[in-house]
């Protein structure tokens, strides 16, 4: 299965695509112990942090993060769509802008098939952490050692989005 994780925004949107291995079928032990830890992690197939001109109109902002969901859609073809719900922000323009993203993000899934799970920073944090209040640093960490991914990966929104996708994986029943 695989699942595609958008950390929304308009001037810098994470995006991943994770996949969780599949398990060995059938009873056999040996094949239980073969599958290691390290296997059973969910694994980073795709992560960046795009970031749209701030030179360009809202409009192709929104247009350009729509081609670029869509693209990512048909390479990796995920099942689900795990993408953060908005949290009150004091910038009500911001927040609204944030919202429309979300509204192409959500449209292109829809457009594509794909199930949708949104999830807030407090379970997010909760499913990576064990602790709905984690600091931004707690998470981080922690997504680094739960997904096999380039350790070199740093920015904040890829890293979010990651972490997104695995709050997915530990929600969706198998």
């Amino acid at each position: 299965m695989k699942i595609l994780g958008i950390d929304p925004g308009y001037e810098r949107l994470g995006i991943a695509v994770l996949e969780k291995p599949a398990r060995p079928l059938g009873g056999n032990k040996s094949n239980e112990k073969s599958f290691n830890k390290i296997q059973d992690r969910e694994k980073v197939l795709f992560s960046e942090c795009l970031r749209t001109p701030a030179s360009l109109e809202f409009s192709e902002r929104l247009s350009l993060i729509g081609k670029e969901i869509k693209k990512t859609i048909k390479k990796f073809k995920p099942d689900i769509l795990a993408i953060e719900t908005l949290f009150l922000n004091t910038n009500q323009k911001t927040v609204m802008r944030v919202a429309e993203t979300r509204g192409v993000i959500i449209y292109e899934a829809s457009l594509a098939g794909l199930k949708i799970f949104e999830a807030s920073p407090p379970q997010i944090k909760m499913a990576v952490t064990g602790y709905g209040k984690a600091n931004k640093e707690q998470v981080m960490k922690m997504v680094k050692i739960l997904a096999r991914a380039d350790k070199s990966k740093t920015s904040d929104d890829e890293l979010d989005a990651i972490a997104i996708a695995l709050t997915a994986f530990a929600h969706i029943r198998f």
